[in-house]
């Protein structure tokens, strides 16, 4: 099968012990990008939302870590996941219950009971690439405990870690713009050695709608 070679392509690149951990909603017209609704509709919002999750996958397998695992919301039953799975070289987890924090730390500390390293990521991020993935699992490699990629938006849309600890995520004031000061302070406190990637940013707004339509009309003339 074409996704298994993928797979054993990744372990020579060195990621054969850092599993890809990736956060997805289902596409449902209503209850994704519900910030864009006014501009696209609910069926344009989940429509986009889709091509994103599209594009990360994408992204997930160029990347080529040991394994990818797809962490769905509200379950992984949903119709979208099981093509996805079809699609790409993924296994399929539900993220279970609790605020963003519990369900992080519980996928993280899943993956690491069989990996060196994990890195989580979402959706979202349409700017991320596979190098940036690449270095934050040798980051980890390399001695760090834990790798963050800041978001313009005072988030982070990678996180990346060779151990867990509750303290990291619980607490924290997720979906504002403190998140990534919050966890630099909870990494102090822990006494944990971090990197930070690059900044990048999200499509949550309708200004970054734009600036999505923006970078896909260069990366077509880059053809």
């Amino acid at each position: 099968m074409r996704g298994r070679k993928t797979l054993r392509g990744g372990t020579r690149t060195g990621l054969d012990k850092a599993a890809l951990v990736v956060f997805a909603k289902a596409p449902q017209a209503g209850r994704v990008k519900t910030r864009l609704v006014p501009l696209l509709g609910e069926q344009g919002a989940a429509r986009l939302h889709a091509r994103l999750i599209d594009d990360t996958l994408r992204l997930a397998v160029r990347a080529r870590f040991a394994r990818i695992e797809l962490h769905c919301a509200p379950h992984a039953r949903h119709r979208a996941f099981a093509t996805l799975a079809r699609r790409y070289p993924v296994t399929l987890h539900t993220q279970g219950r609790g605020d963003l924090g519990a369900r992080m730390l519980r996928a993280c500390g899943r993956a690491l009971r069989t990996a060196k390293s994990v890195v989580l990521i979402g959706t979202d991020c349409p700017v991320l690439r596979a190098a940036d993935l690449r270095a934050a699992a040798r980051a980890l490699q390399g001695g760090a405990d834990a790798v963050l990629s800041p978001a313009e938006d005072g988030g982070y849309a990678l996180i990346g870690l060779r151990r867990v600890s509750p303290r990291l995520f619980s607490g924290i004031e997720w979906g504002t713009d403190s998140v990534l000061q919050q966890t630099r302070v909870r990494l102090r406190e822990l006494g944990w050695r971090w990197r930070e990637l690059r900044v990048v940013w999200d499509v949550d707004r309708p200004d970054d709608y734009a600036r999505l339509g923006r970078l896909r009309a260069q990366r077509h003339l880059l053809r």
